[in-house]
Order: C-alpha cells, then structure tokens, then sequence
C-alpha cells in the first residue's frame, strides 16, 4: 500500500540563472532520473546557452516580495499548508502539503507569481521568468518535514 507523502519540498529558479554547461553541473530531458549524473561542466555549451538566453531573471526586493504574497495566495486560495517558504534572488524554496502531485503546485506558483509580476509592471508582458520545471521531492515523515522546513528558513 503507498503511503501517501507528508508534504513537498519543491524548489524553482528564474530563467536564465543557471544554465547548461554550468560548472554546478545541470538536468535536461536526458539527464534527469534520481540519483544519476548531472550534466558536467562544458564552457562552450554555457556560453551557447548564454548568448542564446537573453537576459537572467534575478528578483529584486519589491519582486521577492511579489512572489512570496502570490505563492501565499495561491495556497490560501486552494486550501494548502505551506509550511516555510523563501523567496531567494534567482530561486524559490517552498515546503506544501496538498492532495495532489508537486508539479502542478509548482505549476501554479510560478504562473500565480507571474501573474502578479506583470500585474505590478516589474517584468515585461512577454519575458520568461522561470526556468522549466524544477525540483519536487516527496517528504514521507515529520523528520524529512521538519528537516526540509529548518533547511528552507535557515540553510540558505
């Protein structure tokens, strides 16, 4: 029998702020099963990705503060328990609990946060703002919780 998980620990960046080729190592479609190798280091591949992704999305205070009010409303609206949030320059940490799969909450948090962003004239009507997908991890006990939870509102 499947138990179902705690909460989601699901992180998200800004396009543009780490590409492939990156010296952190990086995910694509091809590269993006559990526990397998990232994508290594190529500076050519970095600097094709940089001059064919325009500028990177970095978040401001007044954005931080945008986003983290949309991702605030989005749960409040749909009945979700967000447990920390942070709001970071090119990233976004958020631990939810919600009767549903993480990447339609991520989903969610990023085109809320959009939404609002252009509501509030601090991006353009037609810039990317986030990268595609991101990170969702299942969380399956009150330790992972509380683990995920310090990380998000300490560890940073």
């Amino acid at each position: 029998m499947f138990n179902p998980p705690v909460a989601y620990f699901i992180s998200f960046r800004t396009y543009g702020t780490w590409l492939h080729g990156d010296e952190r190592g990086s995910v694509d479609r091809e590269h993006n099963e559990f526990d397998t190798p990232l994508i290594a280091p190529q500076r050519a591949l970095r600097l094709w990705e940089q001059s064919t992704a325009g500028t990177p999305v970095v978040l401001a205070q007044n954005r931080r503060a945008v986003v983290d009010s949309a991702i605030r409303a989005v749960c409040a609206h749909r009945g979700w328990h967000l447990h920390q949030l942070n709001v970071r320059t090119n990233h976004v940490h958020a631990v939810v609990t919600a009767a549903k799969a993480p990447e339609p909450i991520m989903n969610a948090f990023k085109a809320w946060s959009t939404r609002r962003l252009r509501e509030q004239r601090l991006i353009g009507p037609d810039g990317r703002v986030w990268s595609r997908h991101g990170s969702t991890v299942y969380l399956f006990t009150p330790e992972k919780l509380a683990e995920k939870c310090a990380y998000v509102r300490d560890g940073q």
